[in-house]
């Protein structure tokens, strides 16, 4: 990789695929952003660039991969396969960047006090994914036919949804006079079933038709 493309990929700011750092302080709270770009549609993370985009570099870039590597390999789990590019722009001076594919092992996640995180992008932000995200993330890691019966509450779902164009979990419950165990099951399904689209926020998530 070279100054140019680093350059480039910076003027375009940060956003679903783009991630950047000045340097690898609080590594524990940074591989949450490399996890988001695992779970969601991949991308870069660089070190070594302003929060504007400015390709200013760090000294001892070096220093700052080995760090991040280290807790990438300690607290992502399952292990995540990922590549690294070191630019120099000086002879103290250097930017990292981090490539992360789309993982075919996600959801990855980090513990923290026995509880497993997991994390996805929405929009330039890394945000926890709720129980549904980490449903449909590992059901969508092997695409399959999804056969589901349509009921009575999926029937009161569709009908919510065409009056309001969304719902959230909490609503459809309600609608449906469901335990939300049951009503997060049939929006995981029909997600699956690319009959629904999730919205992943950092509140709570809600739900459309598939376009």
């Amino acid at each position: 990789m070279t100054l140019q493309e680093v350059k480039s990929l910076a003027a375009k700011g940060e956003g679903l695929k783009i991630e950047f750092k000045k340097k690898a302080a609080f590594p524990e709270k940074i591989v949450r952003e490399v996890i988001a770009l695992a779970n969601t549609e991949g991308g870069d993370l660089l070190i070594g660039v302003d929060d504007d985009g400015t390709v200013s570099g760090q000294r001892f870039i070096e220093e700052e991969i080995f760090v991040m590597e280290k807790a990438i390999r300690e607290l992502i789990f399952p292990s995540l396969s990922f590549e690294v590019f070191t630019i120099k722009l000086t002879e103290k001076k250097g930017v990292a960047v981090f490539r992360i594919p789309l993982s075919p092992d996600r959801p990855h996640y980090i513990k923290s006090q026995e509880k497993k995180q997991a994390f996805i992008r929405v929009g330039d932000r890394s945000v926890q994914a709720s129980r549904e995200v980490w449903e449909v993330l590992k059901k969508s890691r092997i695409p399959k036919d999804t056969v589901f019966t349509y009921g009575r509450k999926e029937e009161i779902l569709m009908k919510a949804l065409g009056e309001k164009g969304r719902i959230t979990l909490k609503e459809f419950s309600k609608a449906a006079s469901i335990p939300p165990f049951l009503a997060s099951k049939t929006l995981v399904r029909l997600v699956v079933a690319n009959v629904l689209t999730i919205h992943p926020q950092e509140t709570e998530d809600f739900f459309t038709l598939k376009e």
